[in-house]
């Protein structure tokens, strides 16, 4: 019989919350190196170092034998689903503030509520699904349709970036949970960073000399296609800081939704919000518009109020007599 998913709530938790502190350190330190290194260079270090990091974890969790797999082309999907996430995502922060990107990418809980029903059969009732269309609105709020260009300070393009990372993440927490059941997290982990080592490789190879930058004075455009530099030795900490980093979020991740229902964990990822808020006012001395408070507040209300309802049930479940049949 095939083996089937678990559902340790608790101890998902637990590493979703700890995933999420590490993308919080990870996004500051990106946009801090965003104005001097192309994004594939730091792509590229930062897996290269995650991915030591990551078969220390290997052998803790097993040895060599459990980087084998029955489904290749699955992890390949994965891989390039999470590399696509990235990319637009950070491509974004190189001209939007870190809270907005934050905030706007945060629809990705809110996908994955939604894509859990038909592609993993979880059940999700109808309070939680309005709870996500709360959310969604405050997504709508944040992406600020009636406002014209200069008032954005980035074009619907860039605004729209983020979400499109979330929908990819979203795909990928998702198959994570598939896969999750025959593969440990720490080979999840490997996978998603030997591809973006080969995805960085390949932009590297077509871009790397900076020729595609030349023509433009795009922010996000020159973080994806300036030339590769050698870093200075204080951003090699950083560097190296960020690959450490990159370790820690693919097992933490790969871990919380191998061992809870997607739509258990999916919410407490609303944690990177304040966290954002926090990083951008403390470092870049960013504080978000109205719009986006307001955004941040529906999304977390409804985020809040799916855990409150979701422990709600289990309690009055567990408190439920069995019936003899």
């Amino acid at each position: 019989m095939a083996a089937q998913p678990q559902n340790r709530a608790g101890p998902g938790i637990l590493f979703v919350l700890a995933g999420v502190f590490a993308i919080s350190i990870n996004d500051m330190l990106i946009k801090q190196l965003s104005g001097g290194y192309p994004l594939h260079e730091i792509v590229f270090l930062r897996s290269g170092i995650g991915i030591l990091f990551s078969l220390i974890m290997v052998q803790m969790e097993g040895g060599w034998h459990i980087l084998k797999t029955r489904r290749p082309i699955l992890h390949i999907v994965r891989g390039m689903l999470i590399v696509i996430a990235n990319m637009s995502y950070f491509v974004a922060l190189a001209a939007i503030p870190l809270a907005d990107a934050t905030a706007l990418f945060f629809a990705a809980p809110l996908f994955i509520t939604v894509l859990s029903i038909p592609i993993l059969g979880e059940k999700v009732g109808i309070i939680r699904l309005i709870a996500v269309f709360i959310g969604f609105v405050g997504v709508v709020i944040m992406q600020r349709p009636w406002a014209d260009a200069e008032t954005l300070q980035a074009s619907r393009f860039i605004l729209l970036l983020p979400l499109l990372s979330a929908l990819t993440y979203a795909l990928n927490q998702i198959m994570t949970r598939k896969l999750g059941v025959e593969s440990k997290a720490s080979a999840l982990s490997i996978y998603i960073q030997a591809t973006f080592i080969v995805v960085s490789l390949g932009f590297y190879l077509v871009a790397g000399d900076g020729r595609f930058a030349d023509n433009t004075d795009n922010a996000s455009m020159l973080f994806l296609l300036r030339a590769w530099v050698w870093p200075s030795p204080a951003d090699w900490w950083i560097m190296l800081g960020l690959g450490a980093n990159a370790a820690i979020i693919g097992y933490c991740l790969s871990q919380a939704y191998r061992l809870a229902d997607a739509a258990t964990v999916a919410p407490f990822e609303y944690v990177g919000l304040p966290l954002a808020v926090f990083w951008g006012w403390a470092v870049f001395a960013e504080l978000p518009v109205w719009e986006v408070w307001a955004g941040i507040a529906l999304i977390l209300g409804s985020g809040l109020f799916v855990f409150l309802r979701e422990r709600q049930k289990a309690s009055i479940i567990a408190r439920a007599p069995i019936r003899r049949r």
